[in-house]
């Protein structure tokens, strides 16, 4: 059973993960950068750790999603804020994928270190989800408050780019899945919101676009992927309830038309009138 939810969850994340680089390249920054961060990755993720522990491992992994995600917001901000400073620099997109990257990784531990704490101190698992969905709602207003260029792309992805991207993604999902059975719940959870899909995404465009299209969806990208702390959040409760199928639908409806669909509108209202 364990190792049919860790392939199952890796193949269909991987194979999400390379549509939403599509979405960004044929419609924008803007409408591909939010519409393709609806909940995808994180579907078979919770599924398939739904499937291989208990529902105290789901709840565990999952009450981290909302905190990763405002991690995976404060990574992308790099991506809008600092390759303007690099200009004048030989090799931006390196530095940029490295400052990235590091950001990112201090801030995970730092979360997992308070969490761990927060959880030996009383905390509850709902109280971290909601904390984080909170931090993680304003940071993405804050990264949206001055509309970004958000053109869509004129190269297409070099096919090689899609499938190592899909590859990563995959391999962050399953390791998600496989990490949450082996009793390690949070570091499940910050391997499920690995940012795959945002690195290959923002790798992949620059070298297909150049830096414009990456900076102008990173915004809208922070802002879609609240639906997946939500999405989280929700699941916590409905998958435990109503069972893998429909717990999932009931989560991921929720969250599109909860979150993903109105915050589009908002955006979208925006840059036509600015």
């Amino acid at each position: 059973m364990l190792s049919s939810a860790v392939i199952l969850s890796a193949l269909l994340a991987g194979i999400i993960a390379i549509l939403v680089t599509r979405a960004i390249e044929r419609w924008g920054g803007l409408t591909g950068g939010l519409l393709g961060t609806m909940p995808s990755t994180i579907v078979p993720a919770a599924a398939g750790i739904s499937l291989a522990g208990d529902e105290v491992l789901l709840n565990q992994s999952l009450s981290i999603i909302p905190l990763g995600m405002l991690i995976n917001g404060i990574f992308l901000a790099v991506w809008m804020y600092l390759p303007p400073k690099l200009e004048n620099n030989n090799s931006p997109l390196l530095l940029t994928t490295f400052a990235a990257l590091l950001v990112w990784f201090l801030f995970g531990m730092v979360m997992l270190l308070g969490v761990d704490f927060a959880i030996h101190n009383g905390v509850t698992t709902w109280q971290i989800g909601f904390l984080g969905l909170a931090f993680l709602i304003v940071l993405a207003f804050a990264m949206n408050w001055k509309v970004q260029p958000a053109p869509s792309g004129k190269q297409p992805v070099a096919r090689t780019v899609l499938i190592l991207r899909g590859g990563a993604a995959a391999s962050a999902i399953g390791a998600a899945v496989w990490l949450s059975a082996q009793g390690q719940p949070f570091v499940a959870g910050l391997a499920a919101v690995f940012p795959a899909i945002f690195l290959t995404s923002m790798v992949a465009l620059w070298l297909a676009q150049g830096p414009t299209v990456p900076r102008g969806a990173a915004g809208p990208m922070a802002m879609g992927g609240t639906s997946v702390a939500i999405y989280a959040l929700i699941a916590m409760y409905s998958l435990p309830a109503w069972g893998v199928v429909f717990g999932s639908l009931a989560a991921w409806l929720i969250a599109v038309f909860g979150w993903s669909l109105p915050a589009f509108l908002l955006l979208r209202k925006r840059v036509t009138t600015d």
